[in-house]
């Protein structure tokens, strides 16, 4: 049995085949990144669905693409924290970029393949190799144009009263809006760049609204700027898009993309059942 794992920050798309490409059962877990937990939380959030954990020992083979994953030491940690759980599993771990790239990008095409979801990422795909420029530095610094970089806008807009007053209204009855809540989720408990992506959807209802306007704009120009014209390239290939924010903006990411004369390609919403057909493909 074979298990397929798309793994964000806010949650892991999960996939179990046969040798044949069958599917034995699909789950979904929390997401999984060692940049922001402990081996024991990822254990547990293993432990907390049934399907894996009570498969764990038929699994001959983990292929994992996940957010966090970017640094040989990330991808070590997490290994070895599989290897443990799945003991009878051969574990590979890359980082989710390679998914966006198997789900998107015709075999041995060239594509820049861009990941929008609860953080951001940017690679060139030679049609072999996956070219990286930009080193990531984590949700704190970097991720633009990502759901936990729209709700550290949103919840600064708010607080610094720049919000308009019926959107305020809108807000608090959406979220906890008490600080003490809000600097507990950030800095007591884990996972801060998956709970600041929770707001994001309260920035694509409201996305027609002058101040959201205004984030949309400047996050999709910063990604643009920063990470995709790093790439010499870039009006020469298409250009792929993986994940929620891109997929609910995508009207805003056509626009925009003209604008800068990059020729858009796919935009998925989820790569992992793009994983199935690549890994049957590749077995």
């Amino acid at each position: 049995m074979k298990l397929l794992v798309d793994s964000g920050s806010t949650k892991a798309d999960w996939i179990a085949i046969d040798d044949n490409g069958k599917v034995i059962f699909t789950t979904q877990s929390l997401g999984l990144n060692p940049e922001v937990l402990s081996k024991e939380e990822i254990i547990n959030r293993l432990e907390d669905k049934f399907d894996i954990s009570h498969n764990k020992s038929k699994a001959t083979n983990l292929y994992f693409y996940g957010a966090g994953c970017g640094t040989d030491r990330m991808k070590n940690f997490l290994a070895s924290v599989f290897e443990d759980y799945f003991n009878n599993a051969k574990v590979t771990v890359h980082e989710d970029t390679f998914a966006a790239v198997y789900a998107t990008t015709p075999k041995n095409e060239k594509a820049i393949v861009c990941i929008l979801g609860t953080g951001s990422n940017c690679s060139y795909f030679d049609g072999k190799v996956l070219h990286q420029k930009v080193q990531s530095l984590g949700y704190i610094a970097m991720d633009d144009c990502s759901g936990n970089r729209f709700g550290r806008h949103l919840i600064r807009g708010y607080y610094f009263n720049k919000m308009p007053l019926e959107m305020a209204k809108d807000f608090e009855k959406n979220f906890n809006v008490d600080p003490d809540f809000i600097k507990n989720k950030l800095y007591k408990e884990p996972n801060p760049n998956a709970y600041l992506a929770t707001f994001a959807k309260f920035l694509i209802k409201h996305k027609d609204s002058d101040f959201c306007k205004k984030y949309i704009q400047e996050e999709l120009e910063s990604f643009i700027e920063n990470y995709i014209m790093q790439f010499e390239n870039y009006k020469e290939v298409p250009v792929h898009f993986v994940g929620s924010i891109a997929f609910y903006l995508k009207d805003e990411l056509n626009e925009i993309l003209k604008k800068y004369e990059i020729n858009i390609g796919n935009i998925l919403r989820r790569p992992i059942d793009g994983l199935i057909a690549y890994h049957i493909l590749n077995k």
